[in-house]
């Protein structure tokens, strides 16, 4: 994931590159952990975590990782991808 940037709420936009914004929203964005379980099957949460951290790399000039998470932007909002099972619940090891 794209590393976030802090921004104080008296930071004017126009100061602020266009990456630093698409940081931002990509930390806006992204899913935090305590709600993980919560929002893993959201649809719409999901792409747009995707869609953000997508932003993020093409604007670092990282197209492949860009397209990648357009990739699966998509799939959250065609419903071809779903979240997997959460690994730490309802899984016994032999």
């Amino acid at each position: 994931m794209p590393e976030p940037t802090q921004l104080s709420k008296t930071e004017n936009f126009s100061d602020l590159t266009t990456l630093e914004l698409a940081q931002a929203l990509a930390q806006r964005l992204a899913i935090a952990p305590n709600d993980w379980h919560r929002l893993k099957s959201n649809r719409k949460s999901r792409a747009g975590e995707q869609a953000a951290a997508a932003l993020v790399f093409l604007l670092k000039d990282q197209p492949e990782e860009a397209i990648a998470r357009f990739n699966m932007a998509t799939g959250w909002l065609d419903k071809s991808i779903s979240a997997p099972p959460c690994p730490t619940h309802g899984h016994r090891s032999n």
